[in-house]
């Protein structure tokens, strides 16, 4: 099972990474069939998290790009199925970092870890070569 929050090290990363740009998460999503003591399936906890987020996330200045179903793997391993795919844009890193530093984010998170099964975050830039160079 894969982690739900990043390790010491990955959120060290993050916060010395450059930081002149808006930050781009790519949120990779697997639901668990039952959400940890909630009663409810695990993507219906995770919505309560989402609920919050999204409101978070845009007092920052951010906004959710695109969130939707993840309908096949074409190309990566047909075992690691994904539920979902989200992209959320925060204006810098810092603000990302300093919205979950807090303990209204805490709170939400609690949904988060007991909605999913296993999730990958990736923090992404625009390149100035579109192929990514």
């Amino acid at each position: 099972m894969s982690a739900i929050k990043p390790n010491k090290q990955q959120f060290v990363e993050l916060m010395e990474a450059p930081d002149e740009v808006p930050v781009v998460m790519l949120n990779l999503l697997k639901f668990k069939e039952q959400a940890d003591g909630a009663g409810g399936s695990g993507a219906s906890e995770y919505n309560k998290y989402g609920e919050a987020a999204v409101q978070m996330v845009e007092a920052r200045g951010g906004k959710v790009l695109w969130m939707g179903r993840a309908d096949q793997i074409l190309i990566g391993n047909p075992d690691e199925k994904w539920d979902a795919v989200a992209l959320v844009q925060y204006p810098s890193r810092k603000d990302f970092v300093e919205m979950v530093s807090t303990p209204e984010y805490e709170t939400a998170h609690e949904h988060r870890e007991s909605g999913l099964e296993r999730t990958v975050l990736i923090a992404c830039t625009e390149s100035v070569n579109k192929l990514g160079s």
